[in-house]
């Protein structure tokens, strides 16, 4: 059964930022300009880890911002198998990268990087989008069904693995309403075709140590998203700290709705946390 709670909104926006906690951030090409980014050095790489449902090219907006400015960026292809396995593919890109690293997770991913960050000093802050921000052997399925708000459960298509394990999917046909409300109906078709489905298991698998204890963290939260109930959202940012900045109206897919307003709280948090 849900729970209801009372949650205290974390809207502690980086002063950087030139717009209002709670107001929707218009996807205007200025949005990231309003971000002060002048610390001298090298800028941190970025690295964008897709949930499910999702792939790489879903960050093709932050990437195109990010690199304008300067930034170095891995849109990093999420497995989606199992918490444990893909946070240990994450990691090992990380422990790549020489210098500084602003991890950012969507949704699913949101739990990877949670997992994969831990113990990493090079990563300096960690953004989420529309995204789990799980304590150690919470699981995003536990997490969803936490609150009432989600209509996932009855868009999903189940495919028989070889070796017993479940891939779940969106159904193509409800796969715009319910992820991607936002975005032009031409593109959310597309997204559905090139979904990448994700396991059973690794929704039901528990956390570990989680990295948003050690690591600074912002939340992105999309009050349209039919995901994961925006309550639940709130809850995690809130038990977290994170800087917190809402979007009115905008889907589960922000990361592709909304990429200026999400690449303003990446470069907020990079601007902050790497100077």
């Amino acid at each position: 059964m849900s729970i209801k709670a009372t949650i205290t909104r974390t809207l502690a926006i980086g002063a950087a930022l030139a717009v209002t906690a709670g107001l929707a951030l218009a996807p205007s090409s200025s949005a990231t300009s309003d971000v002060a980014d002048n610390h001298g050095g090298p800028k941190p790489t970025v690295i964008l880890v897709h949930g499910a449902f999702a792939d790489a090219s879903s960050w093709n907006g932050e990437i195109t911002e990010l690199e304008r400015r300067g930034y170095p960026v891995i849109a990093a292809a999420n497995p989606l198998r199992s918490v444990a396995t893909d946070a240990a593919a994450i990691r090992g890109l990380i422990e790549s990268v020489k210098g500084d690293v602003i991890l950012v997770g969507h949704s699913y991913g949101g739990q990877v990087i949670t997992n994969a960050a831990l113990g990493e000093k090079n990563v300096k802050a960690l953004v989420y989008v529309a995204a789990f921000l799980p304590e150690k052997g919470e699981s995003a399925l536990g997490l969803t069904n936490k609150f009432p708000g989600s209509t996932l459960a009855a868009t999903i298509q189940t495919v028989a693995l070889p070796d017993g394990n479940t891939d779940f999917y969106v159904k193509q046909d409800l796969f715009p309403k319910q992820f991607a409300a936002d975005v032009p109906l031409p593109q959310a078709k597309l997204m559905a075709a090139t979904q990448r489905p994700v396991t059973q298991a690794a929704l039901t698998e528990a956390s570990g140590d989680a990295a948003w204890h050690s690591i600074p963290s912002w939340s992105i939260i999309p009050t349209g998203d039919k995901n994961i109930p925006v309550q639940a959202q709130e809850w995690m940012a809130q038990r977290a700290h994170a800087h917190t900045v809402e979007i009115k109206g905008a889907s589960h897919a922000v990361l592709v709705s909304q990429p200026h307003a999400v690449t303003a709280q990446i470069i907020a948090a990079a601007t902050a946390t790497t100077r």
